[in-house]
């Protein structure tokens, strides 16, 4: 198993002064306000006991009520399970997989998780290549590219006559930026669909995210769940109830997208960068400047004080390096002046 390597550049940028970081997603914003009400409220309460495995049913009828007001899309919350982060939800769903196939470049944990569970794991060019399984993750950490309803309606359509389970990572939904998307349930109810409360929601330290999945695969998931987590944070869970304030949301998109417009402006001509469609990352070729993504994002840290992820993390991206825009503008400002010149004595 390979290292995180930007967890690796978060420690050692932790460790030198007046850092600039943009290497890793999490949001500076945050949450809605009744969040932290509710969790205030909740410990106030002493609800520090275990919840059921499946999570609050409150919780999980806030989320199938979502899914209504923001796809039009039917769920039972029966069909849903309330995980610690997203990072249990892929190893309970990756469970029913014997070999998953996802497209390059790839959120590193995703061939991780599949080694962790003893599956394989493959890179494919096409739908029509030999596995069971097809990840799929829209928008994309870290291109930001997002599937639009025609191309995901022709994947969801695939893997339903081909007999292909299809794991939807839907983490960044909610922060897309013009194009027009949906989830994958919309075509494909037995797809396996993931999300959390960690980017949109802005709320990645209270680990809680959650997996929607096919009645005929809910018990036994839950029956993972019962020995993998036991059940996600209690309190997390009661907080998350007043995750769902659309008009606070629809700021934390708008800002998102401010800040991406500003940072793609500045540096579109110092690296090679197509424009996301959402999340918030820009994935910048640097091969102008080097091969070695890893060496030039060390070099960038520790001579210009801004911390960055190297391509390599996502697969064979020796030219690439991953720029996160989870910083107020007034700070992007001056990481644009550090890069600049940090790339003039290159």
């Amino acid at each position: 198993m390979k290292p995180f390597i930007v967890m690796d550049i978060v420690d050692k940028a932790s460790k030198i002064k007046d850092v600039i970081h943009l290497e890793i997603g999490s949001p500076d914003l945050l949450p809605p306000p009744k969040v932290k009400e509710m969790a205030i409220k909740a410990i106030n309460e002493n609800k520090f006991n275990y919840t059921p495995t499946k999570g609050l049913l409150k919780l999980r009828e806030k989320i199938s009520s979502h899914y209504k007001h923001f796809y039009n899309v039917e769920v039972n919350p029966e069909n849903i399970l309330i995980t610690t982060g997203t990072s249990t939800a892929f190893l309970i769903a990756y469970h029913f997989s014997k070999t998953i196939a996802t497209f390059s470049p790839t959120y590193p944990c995703y061939k991780n998780f599949a080694i962790l569970e003893n599956k394989n794991f493959k890179i494919i060019k096409n739908l029509e290549e030999e596995y069971d399984t097809l990840m799929i993750s829209s928008p994309n950490n870290p291109t930001g590219k997002v599937l639009d309803k025609k191309e995901l309606k022709k994947i969801s359509t695939f893997c339903k006559k081909n007999n292909r389970l299809l794991i939807s990572d839907e983490l960044y939904h909610g922060l897309v930026y013009e194009k027009d998307y949906t989830t994958a349930l919309k075509f494909n109810k037995d797809a396996i669909v993931i999300n959390g409360f960690s980017k949109f929601f802005c709320m990645p330290g209270f680990r809680l995210g959650w997996i929607i999945l096919p009645s005929h695969l809910i018990r036994k998931a839950e029956i993972v769940a019962q020995n993998i987590l036991i059940s996600a944070p209690t309190i997390s869970q009661h907080a998350a109830i007043e995750a769902f304030d659309y008009e606070y949301l629809e700021k934390v998109k708008n800002e998102f997208k401010k800040r991406r417009d500003f940072l793609f402006n500045e540096l579109k001509n110092v690296f090679n960068i197509s424009s996301p469609d959402g999340a918030f990352y820009l994935w910048c070729d640097i091969s102008k400047y080097s091969n070695n993504s890893l060496e030039f994002s060390t070099k960038l840290l520790e001579k210009a004080k801004v911390a960055v992820t190297p391509g390599i993390d996502f697969g064979n991206y020796p030219t690439h390096i991953r720029i996160a825009y989870t910083q107020d503008i007034k700070i992007l400002q001056e990481a644009v002046i550090r890069i600049k010149n940090f790339l003039k004595h290159f």
